[in-house]
């Protein structure tokens, strides 16, 4: 079982996502191609994670529904827009977040793998696992989490996407 990008890119739509802003890397590629090729979606490019949340914010207060789409690393790097518009101001947004150095629950070298969870904790962010197609009513349940608590919500994609 795997994850597929035409049902990944199918909850998007069915959560009403309007936006993807995302800084895309090797592992989403089958995502991209899917969303580009569908075009109901507004792929939105980032030169670095710490733009995600800045714009998606500007995108909520536009009365859209975006959906930042990272890998951990970039979460890292991040952390100051996760806490000042993520945390203080409320935004109400998913991110959906490459898990990489996942591996299914076994330990890893990967220091990405490592800290990605306890970050989040650290933050009060809570988080979602997806790995196959039969996680994903965990993307509404995260945006479900999202609107009603007004924070942001991850999702952890412990798999690459296939086509």
């Amino acid at each position: 079982m795997g994850l597929q990008a035409s049902k990944v890119l199918e909850a998007f739509k069915s959560m009403g996502v309007t936006h993807i802003v995302w800084l895309p890397d090797s592992e989403t590629g089958f995502l991209y191609e899917a969303i580009r090729a569908d075009g109901s979606i507004k792929l939105v490019p980032i030169c670095r994670e710490g733009e995600a949340l800045a714009i998606a914010a500007g995108l909520w207060a536009g009365g859209t529904t975006p959906l930042v789409l990272i890998q951990n690393t970039g979460l890292f790097e991040a952390g100051d827009s996760v806490r000042g518009l993520g945390l203080d101001v409320g935004l109400p947004v998913v991110m959906v977040i490459g898990y990489r150095g996942w591996l299914g629950g076994r330990p890893t070298q990967d220091s990405a793998g490592v800290y990605t969870e306890p970050i989040l904790r650290a933050w009060g962010i809570n988080y979602y696992l997806v790995e196959t197609d039969q996680d994903l009513a965990k993307l509404r349940a995260a945006q479900e989490e999202a609107i009603r608590t007004s924070r942001p919500v991850a999702v952890l994609i412990g798999q690459e996407y296939e086509q």
